[in-house]
């Protein structure tokens, strides 16, 4: 009987001191790894467990730290964003779209301490817990490998570069007729056909009429001006070259009535 109630008591001891390696706990999220993204974190893609990600997935991979008190990953709840709404993804769970593998190995004492997820390239890790068959204070984010499959799609299509036609098509400055062909510069026609001051002759000579009197002829200073190259007479020139011709022609006429009445007068003693 003492042997007995020995071996009983001695067999309590051991499943009390093996209770809690057994009973599962949950662990969070090494808060330092917060929203990492796969590119802006460790890169390790020469993983071999990162061998059959696609180019356009993160390749993620947690470790459960510490010695046997850690235990064993049971499962991984990930929270990710990419970039307009959150993701949670499990691990592991072959229902969902996101490749995962717990791994264990020989030199852990054949402990699961290894968690490998593939997501869409360019997600955010915004938080995570883990249920272990143990107790830790954390799991950590080992490495990455950052896809590009999501990286590249912007790339082909910066049509803006290709197509800037108004570049190549600056007809402004290619066909600025103002300054080739400054016409008003070239055709100074009233600086080149001053008739008035080059042909003063005809408005400086007389002529002697039927009646006696003497009469400006204006009509020769226009010809004159023509005759300089037959440019057009345009302007302040022209309007100075008409007024000039009116004065003159209304200075005949005057003339002419002054000698008819003198004329006329008849002178008696």
């Amino acid at each position: 009987m003492a042997r007995a109630a020995l071996t009983a008591a001695a067999a309590t001891a051991l499943l009390a001191l093996a209770t809690p390696a057994w009973a599962s706990s949950t662990t969070p999220l090494n808060p330092a790894h917060k929203g990492s993204t796969a590119a802006g974190f460790n890169q390790e893609c020469s993983d071999e467990r990162f061998a059959d990600k696609a180019d356009n997935q993160d390749g993620w991979h947690f470790v459960l730290p510490g010695g046997n008190a850690s235990g064993n990953f049971e499962s991984l709840s990930l929270t990710f964003t990419d970039g307009t709404t959150n993701v949670e993804v499990k691990i592991p769970d072959a229902s969902d779209a996101y490749p995962d593998h717990l791994y264990s190995t020989g030199g852990n004492n054949g402990r699961t301490i290894h968690a490998y997820l593939f997501t869409p390239a360019g997600w955010t890790l915004v938080d995570g817990s883990a249920v272990i068959s143990g107790t830790a204070d954390k799991f950590n984010l080992s490495h990455t490998c950052a896809g590009t499959g999501g990286e590249e799609s912007p790339s082909p299509s910066p049509s803006p570069s290709s197509s800037e036609s108004p570049t190549p098509s600056e007809s402004p400055t290619a066909s600025e007729s103002p300054t080739a062909s400054e016409s008003p510069s070239a055709s100074e026609s009233p600086s080149a056909s001053e008739s008035p001051s080059a042909s003063e002759s005809p408005s400086g000579s007389t002529s002697e009429t039927p009646t006696g009197g003497t009469s400006v002829s204006p009509s020769t200073s226009v010809g004159g001006g023509g005759s300089e190259g037959g440019l057009p007479l345009t302007g302040v020139a022209a309007t100075g070259i008409a007024l000039t011709g009116v004065l003159l022609i209304g200075g005949g006429v005057v003339l002419m009535t002054l000698r008819r009445r003198r004329d006329k007068v008849t002178f008696t003693s």
